[in-house]
């Protein structure tokens, strides 16, 4: 039997690796090698080349997984010839010119509270308001695990949110595409739009941090694509 293919991980807005840890620990129960790319957060060309970075340093066939934000990562950084597959977890899979901030923007598709809990400072950095972060981010998750994650969100560059994918790797690799129809972040209406353009989709009863409350689930899936 062929080795299986190492998952990298690409995690969301304000985000970093350690929300993956959960997931890790479970494909490698399986056998199944994963890494979590730490994005720098400070613009989408330094989140596409860190990784890069990451699967250049893997030396064999990746199944590229991107949270939320990282759909974006994924989709500019997805063409990578290491990349077989791509895993959207309620995320952006954006069509070339669009952003994470201008995303179908001629669906009249609805969208959620998240931009209430936007701060943005003078110097372009974007942080979350910490109560709204919890309530749309953490809706179905352990009190523990929703406590720990707020306490770790960090600022980033708003022109994440604003700066364009210049190629789309989902029209190129196999794609598969996670609703999460209880997200109170990313719509699950907008999801099921970008899932149309993905391979495969499923919908899982989630919200839209699936890698903390249901970690099974995507170490589950990842498993078998890895394989």
């Amino acid at each position: 039997m062929a080795d299986p293919s190492t998952v990298v991980l690409v995690h969301g807005a304000w985000h970093g690796a350690w929300c993956w840890d959960k997931v890790v620990a479970l494909l490698s129960a399986t056998g199944v090698p994963a890494s979590a790319v730490e994005l720098p957060l400070t613009s989408l060309a330094d989140d596409v080349d860190a990784t890069r970075a990451a699967i250049d340093a893997v030396g064999g066939p990746v199944v590229l997984c991107g949270h939320s934000y990282g759909g974006v990562v994924i989709t500019e950084a997805g063409n990578h010839p290491a990349v077989v597959d791509l895993v959207y977890l309620c995320a952006f899979a954006l069509e070339v010119g669009e952003s994470a901030a201008a995303t179908a923007s001629d669906q009249r598709l609805p969208s959620t509270d998240l931009a209430d809990a936007l701060r943005i400072s003078e110097d372009g950095a974007a942080s979350i308001d910490l109560d709204g972060a919890r309530a749309a981010f953490y809706l179905d998750c352990a009190p523990g695990d929703a406590d720990a994650a707020v306490a770790r969100l960090r600022p980033m560059s708003f022109s994440c949110f604003t700066e364009a994918v210049t190629t789309a790797a989902w029209r190129d690799r196999p794609s598969t595409y996670v609703v999460c129809s209880d997200d109170r972040a990313v719509h699950p209406d907008l999801q099921r739009f970008l899932a149309k353009r993905c391979t495969t989709s499923v919908e899982w009863a989630t919200g839209h941090s699936p890698f903390l409350s249901h970690p099974e689930l995507v170490a589950d899936l990842l498993t078998v694509l890895a394989r």
